[in-house]
This record gives C-alpha cells, sequence and structure tokens, in this order.
C-alpha cells in the first residue's frame, strides 16, 4: 500500500469550471467555451513562463487569462470579470473528493495536495470545501517559483515527507500533471472524467473515472 497520495487542486479535487456554473444565465451561450479558454489560457502562460525562466503568481495569471477570454468572447459581459474572480476563491469540491481522502486517510495514508495555485488561493479552496481536516499539507509551487511539470516541483512533495516517489501515489485529471510527476518516479493515477484521449509520455498507472477509483491502490 502506498505511504501518501498526493493531489492536484484544480480539475482534480476542486471544478475549475464552477465559477462560469454560478454565472450560467448571465454569461450566456458562450459559456462552457469561454471557461475552457480561461482554463487552457492559464496552463499556458504557466508553462510558456517556467520555460522563459520567468515567474508570476498563479492568482495574476488567473487573472490574465480571464482577461484573454473576455477577449476572445465579447458576448459576454465584462461586468461578471468581478464575480466570477471572487468565485474562483470558493471553487466547490468535486462530489467524491471527501469521501476518497477520508478513505485514504482511514487506511493510514498520509493525502497532501500539490498544486500551482498560489498559497492564498489554495487556502481558500481547502476552507471552503472543508477538507483541511483530511489533508496533511497543501503544498504550492510558489514556494520555488517553479510551475509543474518541472521535476523541481515535485520535489516539494518527496521533501516534505521524506518519502521516495516509489512510495506515494500522485493523483490528476491533467495528463500533462501525470506525466511530470511519473518522469520523477511516482506512482500515478490518471482521474479522466471526460473520457479524455491525451497521451503525455509515460504512461499512468491507473486510469480512473473518480476519486474513488484509488481504492485499488489500498
Amino acid at each position: 500500500m502506498p505511504r501518501a497520495f498526493v493531489f492536484d487542486a484544480y480539475g482534480t479535487l476542486f471544478d475549475v469550471h464552477a465559477a462560469i456554473n454560478r454565472h450560467r444565465a448571465a454569461a450566456g451561450p458562450d459559456a462552457d467555451r469561454f471557461s475552457e479558454i480561461w482554463r487552457i489560457k492559464q496552463l499556458e502562460y504557466s508553462w510558456t513562463l517556467t520555460l522563459a525562466g520567468r515567474y508570476l503568481d498563479f492568482w495574476t495569471l488567473t487573472e490574465r487569462a480571464l482577461d484573454f477570454a473576455f477577449a476572445r468572447f465579447p458576448s459576454v459581459d465584462r461586468a461578471l470579470r468581478s464575480k466570477l474572480l471572487d468565485a474562483y476563491w470558493t471553487l466547490e469540491p468535486f462530489p467524491d473528493a471527501r469521501p476518497a481522502l477520508r478513505e485514504l486517510r482511514a487506511h493510514g495514508a498520509s493525502t497532501a495536495i500539490l498544486s500551482n495555485g498560489s498559497p492564498e488561493m489554495l487556502t481558500a479552496a481547502v476552507d471552503s470545501a472543508g477538507i483541511g481536516a483530511q489533508l496533511d499539507a497543501a503544498l504550492s509551487v510558489d514556494a520555488i517559483r517553479i510551475y509543474k511539470p518541472r521535476p523541481e516541483a515535485y520535489a516539494l512533495v518527496t521533501d516534505k515527507f521524506n518519502l521516495k516517489p516509489a512510495d506515494m501515489v500522485f493523483v490528476s485529471s491533467n495528463r500533462w500533471d501525470v506525466m511530470g510527476a511519473a518522469t520523477c518516479g511516482f506512482r500515478t493515477a490518471w482521474i479522466n472524467r471526460t473520457n479524455g484521449a491525451e497521451e503525455y509520455g509515460p504512461a499512468p498507472g491507473a486510469v480512473l473515472t473518480g476519486l474513488d477509483g484509488l481504492t485499488t491502490f489500498l
């Protein structure tokens, strides 16, 4: 049995599209595509900055990605900007997040978050979701100012728990994130909620449709 399970935050434990879901009627018919572009640009900015050897905190990237989405979809009223940003601080957890964390802890495993999100964003999300008691740590790459999937980011976890990557399972809904962790030697689980077909480097150790499937590691 693994000694620790490490989770990505956004898209894995927390629904990144929850913000637009709260304001879907006001956003109009382009709401879904608008939210997708917001998320895509948020990630793209983190990758390109890291490749260039630069860093801006994830909240700044979230704001800039949102502005890009507004420019891309002028049909969405920019008056929603502050409401969408406020909503991002309290994204809903997926329904299987709390039960999965409780189950893993009940079996004696340590649990943690490793996220590109800023410490303030993670604290707000964890508190809003009420999952703080089920986590041993919520780690942000802001400590090293380098985004995933750089190996230095995943080392934050092994340093924190003083464990080898092979003693841990890294869990993410982002295939590129699973690739980064697998490259560093972690056991991995890809939470493929949308039946995607993405291919990035090493294959995941398990492909699951939800977090409840993590019991296969126990």
